[in-house]
């Protein structure tokens, strides 16, 4: 694998300390991308921490890694609270590594995308996460991801709703 892999951090529980990122549009749908060769396997942005390095950090390296997004191009709206942990399945869980990751531990943000969406690039780099992106209403990765990542899902775009529904509320009054 590449660099990434190689500087992996698993906590004392084997988890993975990871950043998810969902990325809302002005209208508050949100970006969801389908993995390069996942068999159709969509998701949000994610990625892991590296040693050292802050969850925004991770985020920001995360959101130009995978869909070619800088700092200038979105605003935070929120962040959860806390770490929202998942298990792999046993079939997913590599042995032989050590130390053993059993899941990951995850902090969300959400952004708003303030810049076109011709700045979203998934050929950013030259080994792309995704080959294809889409604008989909807030709550519908829970019916589309991956089972074992659900619940987290559930529960970080829970926590993020508010955020979300106070910044709309915010860019309307704006206009007014």
């Amino acid at each position: 694998m590449g660099t990434r892999e190689k500087e992996r951090v698993i906590d004392s529980q084997g988890f993975r300390p990871n950043v998810g990122i969902i990325v809302a549009s002005a209208e508050g749908q949100v970006l969801w991308g389908r993995r390069v060769g996942g068999r159709d396997s969509w998701q949000f942005p994610q990625g892991g921490m590296h040693a050292g390095e802050s969850a925004e950090d991770a985020m920001y390296r995360e959101l130009d890694e995978e869909v070619g997004l800088s700092p200038k191009h979105v605003e935070i709206l929120g962040k959860t609270r806390g770490w929202l942990r998942y298990r792999l399945p046993a079939k997913y869980i590599r042995r032989r590594e050590k130390p053993v990751c059993i899941g990951q531990k995850q902090r969300w943000f959400l952004l708003r995308l303030v810049a076109e969406e011709s700045a979203i690039r998934l050929d950013a780099h030259a080994d792309p996460e995704f080959d294809h992106w889409q604008w989909v209403n807030f709550w519908y990765p829970l019916t589309a991801v991956v089972d074992f990542k659900r619940e987290v899902y559930r529960e970080a775009l829970t926590q993020l709703l508010p955020a979300l529904a106070s910044s709309k509320r915010l860019s309307m009054g704006k206009r007014a």
